[in-house]
């Protein structure tokens, strides 16, 4: 009796600790930290795409349920509102005010920005080009800006310059059916940066209401927010809805079982004990090895109730009348811990996945069952009642009583159920694999197309389409960037390639801007010269002061850097040049692709490479769903091994093995029925049934029917099996893919499990 009180000690100070470590650890909820780790440079920028980047800091935004002029007003005095806000960087709607950081921009160091021919010849082909202009229909808005900047640098700068292009009405960018003002939003905080993302978006809803009151008629308008930062607030709240609901849920189900087996309050508070410990052990596990912990791998405890929960079942439900726990737990115990052995080297193997996931919730299922399995094995007998008897499990043996009875017929069944599932699966149409990476997105499908059409509306349309250049630095991204233009121009002269965007428009190399620096001539010259240029043409010189007063302000002036931009072009170039390792990453859009072999044969003659995002997706999912099946394949042969160490003979090794086998062939079939693709979530589902369902094999493989042992046995398989589906079938409720998907596997499988290895693991009566 003196262990007791220092088993319970050491137990309960474990407990505290791993307390402490869960409540201080980073909870995350961004798919980016999900996402398998990337290889190539394409799948790099893949996985940067799907954790938003730069991007990240985009808010989309639809007005309507109005009039067009109404919700032009109402744009107007929402964007008013929001520029005021410190939350956001810019607040661009088509109106006044919505360019005028990035006009300033340009036309302040136009002449350090490009490299305007300002020789005699060149000024006097601008004059010439500029008198031509003045007689055509565009006169007016030439006649503006001639007298300070006749080259035109302006206009040649905002060419090459991509920017939304969205249909204007009423001053404003609208749909172009007039149904919806549109307005783009960056604010100040990143996407990863969830409770500054939520103030931003409150801060919208919070001036459209105000400006909904302050503009006539608008008061049945709708405001509608995608991006995202809205996607990551959304999946944030949606894990943690599903999380909680269904952790209660979990729970619920999991005492009401616990009180129909065992009618004792007190054993229903035992039986929590292993999910209590698992769930702080596994918690702080992940933790301590990941530096936080995903909110699909905190869902995932879910799971983890129903398979902690067995090991207690297993050990209340087979005590027999008048026996001692410890008793009952030493006569178990063998068959009980090679079960639990079996199910951590199955998990085992998602430790070595790529995909950080997958790796979380393998050291989390690992350290969880350990926590559970211990707790188990040292504090449940010394807390149990001296001679506790569960009399309400007796008649959860009857169906498996029941299948037994009807075994040949059951043999029958099951041999022709696995032949029709090998003909389904041998005679499915089209790929047998989900390699769509939005369906990994926790994201509801409405709100998806709510994006795509904000975004086709905007002008943003996906890109597809990259070049990659590869720096060691920013200085030399911004010259490689340089260096790749005249390529990209003469691609797009020979109508192969639509149009692109580089950095070094935005931000010239500082070697480049030194180099038109030293090239503008000085002020004497410069009239010098232009007064050549325009003799004999009806110009006055004097007028062209604003002209020379630029140029010799350029020559003087301190070369552009990342800080000198404005927000909307700060972001735009972040989002083209990123840090890559130890380098960094020129990543170019291309629109308008009709050639990609010619392009990147042209890409690759100067170190750059032309990738297509979707091939990249698409090769991403597939290199893990070889790699998930090989880990799978991993996973089972260690099983395989431990069961042979502890059973010591292939026939047993068989009887366990088989029924495992049939049951993850049939739950393969019906996940693929009607032609539906197995998503790589699935693959960790197939690779959990054969972990928990092994333990049910076990049981029945050492426990002989018709023995005193053999109704208690069956009864607890039952049980057990019951508490897993429960927790699994809640799990494939959840509106996260990863969730939804292991749910549903595992519920479906570990069912399978039960029936099959009644039927075929069960040894002969006694």
């Amino acid at each position: 009796m003196r262990r007791k009180p220092l088993i319970l000690g050491l137990w309960l100070a474990l407990l505290a600790g791993c307390a402490v470590i869960a409540a201080r650890t980073s909870y995350r909820t961004d798919m980016g930290d999900f996402l398998p780790r990337a290889g190539s440079p394409a799948q790099r920028l893949l996985v940067e795409q799907v954790n938003g980047g730069a991007a990240a800091h985009i808010l989309l935004l639809s007005l309507s349920g109005a009039p067009a002029p109404v919700l032009a007003a109402l744009s107007q005095s929402l964007a008013g509102r929001l520029r005021q806000q410190p939350e956001f960087l810019d607040v661009l709607n088509g109106g006044p005010g919505s360019f005028t950081g990035m006009q300033d921009y340009f036309w302040n160091n136009r002449y350090l920005l490009t490299a305007p021919d300002l020789s005699t010849a060149g000024l006097r082909n601008a004059l010439r080009n500029d008198l031509a202009q003045l007689s055509s229909p565009l006169g007016l808005a030439v006649g503006q800006g001639l007298s300070a900047d006749p080259t035109g640098a302006m206009q040649a700068l905002l060419n090459g310059f991509s920017m939304p292009a969205p249909a204007m009405r009423d001053g404003v960018w609208m749909q172009p059916n007039g149904s919806a003002a549109l307005l783009l939003v960056h604010t100040k905080a990143p996407g990863f940066n969830l409770d500054a993302q939520q103030r931003a978006q409150d801060a919208v809803r919070a001036a459209f209401a105000k400006a909904l009151q302050a503009v006539p008629g608008a008061g049945g308008a709708m405001l509608q927010m995608s991006g995202p930062g809205v996607f990551a607030v959304q999946s944030r709240d949606t894990t943690r809805q599903d999380v909680s609901r269904l952790s209660a849920l979990a729970l619920l189900g999991a005492a009401a079982l616990l009180l129909f087996a065992y009618r004792s309050p007190r054993m229903l508070l035992l039986g929590l004990l292993p999910i209590l410990t698992g769930g702080l052990a596994a918690t702080a596990a992940v933790s301590l090895a990941f530096g936080f912990v995903h909110g699909i791998t905190l869902g995932f405890g879910v799971t983890l109730m129903g398979e902690s929960l067995d090991y207690a079942v297993y050990l209340f439900t087979q005590a027999k009348q008048g026996e001692a726990p410890a008793a009952a737990l030493a006569r178990i115990w063998p068959t009980l811990r090679l079960g639990a052995l079996t199910s951590m080297a199955g998990f085992c193997a998602m430790l070595f996945s790529s995909f950080i996931g997958f790796a979380q919730l393998g050291l989390f299922s690992i350290a969880g069952l350990a926590g559970a399995a211990a707790t188990t094995r040292f504090v449940l007998p010394l807390l149990m009642p001296g001679h506790f008897f569960a009399v309400g499990a007796a008649p959860l043996a009857r169906p498996i009583a029941m299948l037994q009875r009807h075994k040949r017929t059951g043999h029958a069944v099951l041999g022709l159920a696995a032949l029709a599932a090998i003909a389904a699966l041998a005679l499915h149409r089209g790929g047998m694999w989900d390699s769509n990476l939005l369906d990994l997105s926790p994201i509801p499908a409405a709100q998806q197309r709510l994006d795509a059409s904000l975004r086709a509306g905007l002008g943003l349309h996906g890109q597809r389409y990259f070049a990659l250049i590869p720096a060691a630095s920013v200085q030399q991204g911004l010259q490689r960037s340089q260096a790749v233009a005249p390529v990209l121009d003469a691609l797009v002269a020979a109508g192969k390639l639509g149009g692109y965007s580089l950095p070094s428009a935005i931000l010239p190399s500082a070697q480049t801007q030194r180099a038109r620096q030293q090239a503008l001539p000085d002020d004497a010259t410069l009239r010098a010269r232009f007064t050549q240029a325009a003799a004999g043409l009806p110009f006055n010189i004097q007028a062209f002061q604003p002209f020379f007063t630029a140029v010799a302000a350029a020559r003087a002036a301190p070369l552009l850097t990342q800080a000198s931009l404005p927000p909307a072009l700060a972001l735009q170039v972040s989002s083209l040049l990123n840090k890559a390792g130890r380098g960094w990453m020129v990543m170019a859009p291309l629109s308008g692709v009709r050639d990609p072999a010619a392009i990147a044969h042209a890409l690759a003659a100067v170190g750059a490479q032309f990738t297509n995002l979707g091939q990249a997706a698409t090769g991403l999912l597939q290199n893990f769903q070889a790699q998930a099946v090989t880990l799978a394949v991993a996973g089972s042969l260690a099983i395989l091994l431990l069961l042979w160490l502890g059973l010591r003979a292939w026939r047993a090794v068989l009887a366990v093995a088989a029924p495992l086998a049939v049951a993850v062939l049939l739950t393969a079939a019906l996940l693929t029925l009607g032609g539906a693709k197995l998503s790589i979530f699935m693959v960790a589902g197939f690779l959990l049934i054969i972990a928990i369902g092994s333990n049910y094999c076990l049981f029945f493989a050492t426990t002989r029917p018709g023995t005193a042992e053999w109704p208690r046995a069956a009864a607890a398989i039952v049980l057990a099996n019951f508490c897993t589906v429960a927790a699994y079938g809640l799990l494939s409720f959840s509106r996260i893919p990863v969730l939804h998907d292991i749910g549903r596997t595992v519920a479906i499988g570990t069912f399978l499990v039960l029936l099959c290895s009644a039927l075929l693991s069960t040894r002969r009566s006694a």
